[in-house]
């Protein structure tokens, strides 16, 4: 069983996602405003896999995520797709401690990106009505998520991660085994 968790990490962490998406803790909001869990495991995913790897993923992340959303009529793909393929293109620091400032720091980009995305939809939809000044407002949450997206992504990014590169050499040492078995 544990060699099966160890196997499996990535898909099981990516599984949880939504879960955690729906049943954030209410401790870790500011002014309302949640972390936007997904930023959390795409950016560790996308770095070590580039960019192609991340745009799939975020894609299939962003159809999971919006179908489980009450709100059926706008989607999450648009920035998650942006920030998959983004996210690819950054490359891992081997500076340890400006490596958690730059999960921070692209972490808040990200969101802001995927929030302002978000915000633009409901934006557009809304624009024929008079009354879409009374959207202004979603402007504070957009940057609470950011603050808090950004303040947590060091610890969770770096413990990902880890997780996900352990992963990774291991599969790496079993496929050269297996070559030079063969």
């Amino acid at each position: 069983m544990i060699n099966f968790v160890k196997k499996n990490l990535p898909i099981i962490s990516f599984l949880i996602i939504p879960l955690v998406f729906l049943y954030s803790p209410s401790w870790l909001d500011f002014f309302g405003s949640k972390p936007y869990w997904p930023l959390y495991w795409l950016l560790p995913w996308s770095m070590m896999h580039g960019p192609f790897s991340g745009l799939i993923v975020s894609l299939f992340l962003g159809l999971i995520l919006d179908s489980i959303s009450p709100d059926h009529i706008f989607t999450q793909i648009p920035g998650l797709m942006l920030c998959g393929l983004w996210f690819g293109r950054c490359k891992t620091c081997s500076n340890y401690l400006i490596g958690h400032f730059r999960y921070g720091l692209i972490c808040s980009i990200g969101s802001f990106l995927c929030g302002s995305i978000y915000f633009l939809q409901i934006l557009i939809k809304n624009l024929p009505d008079q009354n879409f000044i009374f959207y202004y407002p979603s402007i504070k949450n957009i940057l609470a998520q950011v603050f808090v997206t950004g303040l947590f992504a060091p610890l969770f990014c770096s413990t990902l991660f880890k997780l996900f590169s352990t992963n990774k050499g291991r599969k790496s040492l079993l496929v050269s085994q297996r070559i030079r078995n063969f």
